[in-house]
């Protein structure tokens, strides 16, 4: 980034270097790394003084920091870290780790939005420019390419300048005819107006995949146009006279939340639905899991049997397998039954985008392809309101309103790709940099909680995106596996939900772990041989147009170039008269 902007914030940094400073391996108490602490505004940097290599580390990605009793080496601090990384650096003295500590502690806790690191960074030589990836989405595009508006399904104007619910976006599609003020009335019985919009539109079934929040039913309360909204969903649909009203909470849930006022739709008045509840536990829940999987995975001293019990213990591939388990239902109901789903959890904004974006990835080809994938999680995610700001912990507000459900969606999408390696445009790395760069604020893309405050914030303009990014570095996010146009990447994905096939991901949760190996996956070997393989046709090529070029010239020229070349080539590849071996 621009280097005038480390210097924002120095007054906070008390001790900006300490030498001789220990950094104690994870996997071994013994083993140690001794360098230099540098802090700067946005990172710490560890220097190791034994093979000259430096360690960036993020202090938005810090999680937790703590000062560890005295040794006999001096003062350790520990540092965890949002990415699955943890760190224990001994400083000989105390003052300077108590230094650290305080620094590291405000530095990771920004109290506004103009206090973070986005705001402030620059790239590096300017490779891309400020505006690049903030139009990855044109809804009228992306609506249009799915038929949208036609005979059944419209574009309504009221939410424009977020007049009627500030957490959604300021377009809307809706059933063709139904009037300005049975949308109104149907917002007013639904929590946090989230009403029901059209997310999804499949042509072929002319079914369509509709998004809401929980109505605010109560002990028996009901709503003429709510009813009547959704009965107009169901006739928008002329293959199929009812339709799917998916609950994704567990059913004792969604009744605890009657006694609140809210709850879900009595089937005795609404037409036209069948109702299911389909099991995806909350954000409290889901926190608790992942804390309970990484101190699993994380313990390099558990034995084999620990380990596989502990992480059954977590449920956390449980908890995927659900996520999982939902999305495929919905994927059937609009491509197979040809019947509308209407999805909603609690309010709207967390197991609903879970499951709306991953049923559609399943159906629709054009969502896993780089740009489509892109335009999914824009859509589903940031226009219709994902709390990334507060699920991710960019401000300091406490961990209640945290959880992991933007993560489990990229664990869902790593899921197929396991399964359909070859039916993915974007490969692995693009899920685990999502991952980290949800939670960098290095970008504006994902800051804010909805479509509104990011406006508000300007960040199109103040900001970079994290889709600009991308685009300039696409080649280092492709799958060299894909096939487009082929079985492999059309029509509609079927995974296999049995026990065997879902996974852990070592890529996402043991990623920065080098001495886990093997460290890169099949894809990434792959990946590489691919590369080398190209880089070796491109040097034989070169080697046989000079070589035949020399031919051409004098028989004399020819002789003594082809022997500088012949020396070319054995040092290029690395030739030891046996067998050639490619230098990395």
């Amino acid at each position: 980034g621009n280097v005038q902007n480390l210097f924002i914030g120095m007054d906070h940094i008390r001790t900006p270097k300490v030498d001789e400073v220990l950094l104690q391996s994870k996997f071994s108490t013994k083993k140690t790394h001794r360098g230099s602490l540098y802090i700067t505004p946005t990172h710490l940097i560890f220097h190791d003084q034994s093979v000259g290599r430096e360690t960036w580390l993020l202090h938005t990605h810090i999680l937790q920091v703590e000062t560890l009793p005295l040794n006999t080496k001096g003062s350790p601090l520990k540092i965890v870290y949002k990415t699955f990384r943890s760190f224990t650096f001994i400083i000989s003295r105390d003052r300077e780790c108590q230094d650290i500590y305080d620094t590291l502690l405000h530095f990771s806790k920004p109290t506004s939005y103009d206090n973070m690191y986005a705001f402030h960074y620059t790239p590096q030589q300017k490779r891309f420019q400020r505006e690049s990836g903030w139009s990855i989405f044109d809804h009228q595009k992306e609506f249009a390419r799915m038929g949208i508006p036609n005979d059944y399904w419209c574009y309504s104007a009221l939410n424009e300048n977020y007049e009627m619910c500030q957490t959604y976006p300021d377009w809307l599609y809706v059933p063709l005819g139904v009037t300005d003020d049975v949308i109104q009335g149907s917002a007013k019985f639904r929590s946090r107006m989230r009403l029901p919009a059209l997310s999804y539109f499949h042509q072929e079934t002319q079914a369509a995949l509709c998004r809401c929040s929980q109505p605010l039913a109560g002990m028996g309360k009901r709503s003429s146009d709510d009813e009547s909204f959704l009965e107009a969903i169901a006739r928008a649909n002329p293959n199929k006279g009812y339709m799917y009203v998916v609950d994704t909470r567990p059913m004792i849930n969604a009744m605890a939340n009657k006694a609140t006022g809210k709850g879900y739709e009595n089937t005795n008045f609404y037409n036209k639905i069948e109702f299911r509840f389909l099991g995806i536990h909350n954000i409290h829940v889901m926190r608790d899991c992942l804390h309970k999987m990484i101190d699993v995975v994380s313990n390099p001293s558990l034995s084999m049997s620990e380990f596989l019990s502990g992480l059954e213990s977590s449920n956390w591939l449980k908890h995927i397998r659900s996520i999982l388990e939902t999305s495929i239902f919905i994927a059937e109901a609009l491509a197979e039954q040809g019947r509308s789903v209407l999805v909603h959890c609690s309010d709207g904004w967390d197991r609903t985008a879970q499951t709306c974006s991953v049923a559609t990835l399943l159906i629709d080809p054009y969502y896993r392809t780089m740009h489509g994938f892109q335009v999914l999680i824009t859509k589903e995610w940031l226009a219709f309101g994902h709390k990334f700001s507060d699920r991710c912990g960019h401000l300091d507000a406490g961990t209640r309103e945290t959880s992991p459900v933007f993560l489990q969606f990229l664990e869902v999408i790593w899921q197929l790709q396991c399964q359909f390696p070859c039916s993915f445009q974007f490969n692995e790395k693009l899920l685990v940099d999502l991952s980290e760069h949800t939670i960098s604020c290095q970008f504006g893309t994902f800051l804010g909680n909805c479509e509104r405050e990011r406006k508000e914030l300007e960040l199109s303009s103040r900001t970079y995106s994290f889709w600009g990014y991308v685009w300039e570095h696409i080649s280092e996010y492709l799958n060299i596996m894909y096939r487009p146009m082929t079985k492999y990447t059309e029509g509609m994905l079927h995974p296999d939900t049995s026990p065997q096939r879902i996974q852990f991901w070592r890529g996402m949760y043991n990623h920065h772990d080098h001495t886990v190996l093997p460290r890169q996956n099949t894809h990434s070997q792959l990946a590489v041989v691919v590369r080398e393989t190209e880089t070796w046709r491109k040097e034989r090529s070169i080697i046989e147009q000079v070589t035949c070029f020399a031919c051409v010239v004098t028989p004399t020229a020819n002789t003594n170039l082809q022997t500088q070349m012949t020396d070319k080539w054995r040092w290029t590849c690395g030739w030891t008269g046996k067998h050639t071996v490619r230098q990395r």
